[in-house]
């Protein structure tokens, strides 16, 4: 994998809380809190054990801290995958 995009997590998000859900990525959407999007900590704790399970990736200890809207989600998981690649 080379890179994490807005697909990808709008995928993980229709499988973690339902159909509708990752639909709404677009916009200004992308850099509204998931809570103002109606996911509590619990969805975005099950966001990050899906993207972890399913590209086979290990996030740093912090990743939750710094996953506050889909867009910095896609930047915390692709930081990660570029450390991977430069075997770190």
């Amino acid at each position: 994998m080379t890179e994490f995009t807005i697909d990808d997590l709008r995928r993980i998000m229709r499988g973690s809380a339902g159909a509708e859900d990752g639909e709404r990525l677009d916009g200004d959407a992308l850099d509204t809190d998931f809570a103002d999007l109606g996911y509590d900590s619990l969805a975005v704790l099950e966001i990050h054990s899906q993207i972890e399970n399913t590209f086979d990736l290990t996030l740093p200890d912090d990743a939750l801290s710094r996953m506050r809207t889909p867009r910095e989600t896609v930047s915390v998981v692709n930081a990660c995958i570029g450390n991977i690649g430069e075997g770190e």
